[in-house]
C-alpha cells in the first residue's frame, strides 16, 4: 500500500512553492512591518487564483480544481514556508468550504466562483473572549426575526474581516447554535482595528441587532454547531499544515545558519551541542508533519478525526515553541535583529500555537475526552 502523495497532490504543492518562492521575500515582508502598509498582496492574491490554487478544494463547477482538502493543507503548508500575506485559511478554509459543504444553492452561486478567481474574500469569526470554540458561542446571540435572525455580541480576531463579503458568524438562539454569513457592511457592525505581532489585518467584530436575511442563514439552529465544529477541525488542521510549513523553514534557516556561522575557525554546526539542539528540531518537525497529515488525511476521507485533530494541534503548540526557541537560541543575537528574517516566524510559530487554543487547552480537553471514554487511542 502507497502511504504517499500522488503525483497530483504533488503538483499542487510544487506549484505553490514556485509561486510563493518567487513572489515573497524578506524585502517584500518588511513592507508590512509595524503596520506600514497592509499584510495582504494583491498581486500574489491574483498569481494565486490564476493558477487555479484559490479553487483548489472548490468543485469545477464553481471554477475550481476539484480536489480535496489534503491538497488544500499541501497549498497552505507552502504558504507558511513563506509566511505569504495571503488569507488562505480564513477564506479557502474557514469560510468557503464549509459554504461549499452546507450553503445552499443561492449561496454557493453567489459566493464560490468569485473566491476561486479571487475576486471575493470571506472571513470567519471563531474567536470570543475567553472562549475559543466557535461551535459554543458565548456572547453572540441571535434571534429569529422572520426567516432570519438578529444577530448582537462581539467576536475577536476576525481576519480581514474590512476586505471580505461575508463573515461566517455563530450565534447561540433558546434553540441551539445558528451558523450565519454576515455583512461586515451592514447596519449594526462596527469593525474596530487589532494590533497583532503578527502584523495580518484582525479586527474586532461588534454587532449590534444585525439583521441576517434567510438568503445568509448557513445553518440553523438544528445544524448550526455541527456545521461549526466541522468548519473548526478542519480549520485547526489547517493551522497546524502551516505551522509544519513555518517551523520546516525556521529550522532549515537555522541549520544553514549554524553551517556557515564559525567560531574558532570552524563552523558552529560542528559543535556537539548545536548538532543535537538542530536534530531535535528536525525530529520535532517531522513528527508535527506526521501527526498533521493524520489528522488532514481522516478529514479528507471524511473520517472522526477529532483526536487526530486535537493530538496534531498540541504537536503544532509545542514543536512551534520548541523550534522558535532553539532557531532563537542558535542563531544568537542574529535571531532577534529585524533585519534578519528570523523573528517573522518566531511570530507566525506563536500564533499558530494560540490560535483556536494552546497545546495545554487541547491536551486538557483530549484528557477529559479519554477520561470519559469518548476518545481511545487506535
Amino acid at each position: 500500500m502507497n502511504f504517499g502523495f500522488s503525483e497530483e497532490q504533488r503538483d499542487v504543492q510544487n506549484l505553490a512553492r514556485e509561486i510563493l518562492s518567487d513572489q515573497v521575500s524578506p524585502e517584500s515582508l518588511k513592507a508590512s512591518d509595524d503596520y506600514a502598509a497592509e499584510r495582504y498582496d494583491g498581486a500574489l492574491w491574483a498569481k494565486l487564483a490564476e493558477a487555479g490554487l484559490l479553487g483548489v478544494a472548490l468543485h469545477e463547477s464553481y471554477g475550481g480544481m476539484g480536489f480535496g482538502f489534503t491538497e488544500l493543507a499541501l497549498f497552505v503548508e507552502e504558504v507558511g514556508r513563506t509566511i505569504a500575506p495571503a488569507p488562505v485559511i480564513p477564506v479557502l478554509v474557514s469560510a468557503a468550504l464549509p459554504v461549499q459543504q452546507f450553503g445552499t444553492d443561492e449561496q454557493k452561486e453567489r459566493l464560490l466562483p468569485g473566491v476561486a478567481s479571487g475576486k471575493t474574500l470571506l472571513s470567519a469569526a471563531l474567536m470570543e473572549l475567553n472562549n475559543e470554540n466557535p461551535a459554543t458561542p458565548l456572547l453572540t446571540h441571535a434571534q429569529a426575526d422572520g426567516s432570519g435572525f438578529t444577530v448582537s455580541g462581539k467576536k475577536l480576531c476576525v481576519p480581514f474581516a474590512q476586505r471580505a463579503e461575508r463573515i461566517v458568524v455563530s450565534a447561540k438562539t433558546d434553540s441551539g447554535v445558528v451558523a450565519l454569513l454576515v455583512d461586515p457592511n451592514a447596519a449594526g457592525v462596527t469593525l474596530n482595528a487589532m494590533k497583532v505581532t503578527t502584523y495580518e489585518p484582525q479586527y474586532e467584530v461588534v454587532l449590534e441587532n444585525v439583521s441576517v436575511a434567510a438568503e445568509d442563514v448557513l445553518a440553523g439552529a438544528d445544524t448550526g454547531a455541527e456545521v461549526m465544529q466541522w468548519l473548526t477541525e478542519r480549520t485547526t488542521a489547517a493551522l497546524c499544515a502551516h505551522q509544519v510549513g513555518v517551523t520546516d523553514c525556521a529550522m532549515r534557516m537555522t541549520a544553514s545558519y549554524t553551517a556557515e556561522r564559525k567560531q574558532f575557525g570552524v563552523p558552529i554546526a560542528t559543535f556537539q551541542a548545536v548538532g543535537h539542539r538542530a536534530a531535535n528540531c528536525f525530529i520535532d518537525v517531522e513528527c508535527l508533519r506526521l501527526n498533521t497529515y493524520q489528522a488532514v488525511s481522516r478529514l479528507s476521507g471524511g473520517l472522526p478525526a477529532t483526536n487526530e485533530v486535537q493530538i496534531a494541534k498540541i504537536w503544532a503548540g509545542d514543536v512551534g515553541h520548541r523550534v522558535s526557541y532553539a532557531a532563537q537560541h542558535l542563531h544568537g543575537g542574529m535571531g532577534i535583529d529585524r533585519d534578519y528574517p528570523l523573528w517573522r516566524y518566531c511570530t507566525w510559530m506563536r500564533h499558530n500555537e494560540m490560535m483556536l487554543g494552546s497545546s495545554a487547552k487541547n491536551l486538557a480537553a483530549l484528557g477529559k475526552r479519554i477520561a470519559a471514554g469518548e476518545a481511545f487511542c487506535q
